[in-house]
């Protein structure tokens, strides 16, 4: 086990939680990209099959755990998106 990757993992994974509580307290997209979202999350499965395959130990739950955080926020933004069209549908004036 690398004790750099852990570190690298970890620090990657302090910064999700703070995301994913503003995605669900702000209801918004806005500063959002769904293409780097599913980037990482593409990145993260990556890396847990390099560890089920070539590499396996205990880092591959730093891995599994960010691929969850991730995976929230990107449905969060999905969710956001939708409530952001409802949002709008409201909001137009009536002719």
């Amino acid at each position: 086990m690398s004790i750099f990757e852990a570190l690298m993992l970890l620090s990657f994974g302090a910064a999700w939680p703070f995301s994913i509580h503003k995605s669900y307290v702000s209801r918004s997209i806005e500063g959002k990209s769904p293409f780097f979202l599913i980037i990482l999350i593409f990145g993260y499965i990556a890396g847990i099959l390099h560890k089920l395959f070539y590499q396996y130990d205990p880092v591959i739950y730093l891995y599994i755990l960010n691929l969850l955080m991730v995976s929230v926020d990107f449905l969060l933004y999905l969710r956001n998106s939708r409530l952001a069209k409802v949002h709008r549908k409201i909001s137009q004036p009536i002719i």
